[in-house]
């Protein structure tokens, strides 16, 4: 945790998220514990999705337990859950609610950073669960440890570790029920697709995944970086990109272009796979007069006088109106 909160100046409000389960728990106590020591103010926010009976009761308890650490403003707040195909599901939709109340919780207490507890274990699922969507280099990048206001200090640690950590303080983790049902994918990897690897390869497997999700992170971020750099070059005003300069790239920045592209214009991060954009990437260096790529969310990649553009669909327009330029500046 000490490390996690590196950087941060004195006086500065970090806010940790927390569910009531065990490692949001064993994070909330890391900060009442460190952030005194280091002259920074702690709080905490839980969010109340709406999705089990009783949930308003169980976001009202897990409140009072970060007050009972010492933590300081504590916010609960209620989340809109919106399911939908092009939002990937019931799981994704209700992460997207949670960070959306997180950054709202942010900006009204001026919180400098918001903690996540996420683990070692939630950093290997995350690895397979990618790897399975096709998504490329970056599904073995897995979580970063930073991102914008958001921060993960404890990647390194295990489950069990922080569940015997609750265990030493005393604190009563709540267990979602959500964490053992089948019907959500990320439960099937922690009960069924990690086990059967650690049952076949020897343990470890949890830990060789994060570790490899570490090691290469550094390597995808420089990518993402030259990636950036090339776009102003490649990018018309309009929201076009030049196919020819696109061809011109490496196939690592291209990729990494063609998805900034993709989502740019309105496709859901999580949606894309490694499949969308290979198909983009035919319209740019295989270019045989082929229509067109169909990506989430409505989105339409299509070549037109050397240009790659991206055009929103539409169910309802007739078949000569059923699209409209996106990404115009």
């Amino acid at each position: 945790m000490r490390r996690g909160l590196a950087g941060l100046a004195p006086g500065e409000l970090v806010l940790a998220a927390c569910s009531g389960g065990p490692d949001s728990l064993a994070l909330a106590a890391a900060l009442a514990h460190e952030a005194p020591r280091l002259r920074l103010r702690a709080g905490g926010v839980t969010v109340d999705h709406g999705l089990q009976p009783g949930s308003a009761q169980r976001a009202r308890a897990v409140a009072r337990q970060l007050a009972g650490l010492g933590l300081d403003p504590v916010a609960m707040v209620r989340a809109t859950v919106s399911g939908g195909a092009g939002q990937g599901g019931p799981e994704a939709a209700a992460r997207t609610a949670r960070y959306q109340a997180f950054d709202e919780v942010a900006d009204a207490t001026g919180a400098s950073v918001i903690l996540l507890g996420h683990s070692r274990d939630d950093q290997a699922e995350t690895v397979l669960l990618r790897l399975a969507r096709g998504s490329g280099s970056r599904s073995l990048a897995g979580m970063p440890a930073r991102r914008g206001r958001y921060r993960r200090p404890l990647l390194g640690v295990g489950r069990a570790t922080m569940r015997a950590a609750c265990e030493v303080l005393g604190l009563s983790p709540w267990d979602d029920p959500h964490n053992v049902d089948p019907a959500f994918t990320r439960v099937r990897v922690r009960h069924q697709v990690l086990p059967a690897l650690e049952a076949a390869l020897g343990p470890g497997v949890a830990e060789a995944l994060a570790r490899t999700a570490g090691q290469l992170r550094s390597d995808a971020e420089a990518l993402d970086e030259i990636a950036a750099r090339c776009a102003p070059g490649i990018r018309g005003t309009d929201g076009s990109w030049r196919a020819d300069l696109l061809a011109a790239e490496p196939a690592a920045i291209r990729s990494r272009l063609l998805r900034s592209a993709a989502i740019g214009a309105g496709c859901p991060p999580g949606a894309l796979t490694a499949r969308h954009i290979e198909a983009l990437d035919a319209l740019v260096t295989h270019w045989h007069g082929q229509r067109w790529a169909d990506l989430p969310g409505g989105i339409r990649g299509t070549r037109r006088y050397g240009k790659l553009i991206f055009t929103a669909t539409s169910e309802n327009a007739g078949p000569d109106e059923a699209e409209v330029m996106v990404g115009r500046e």
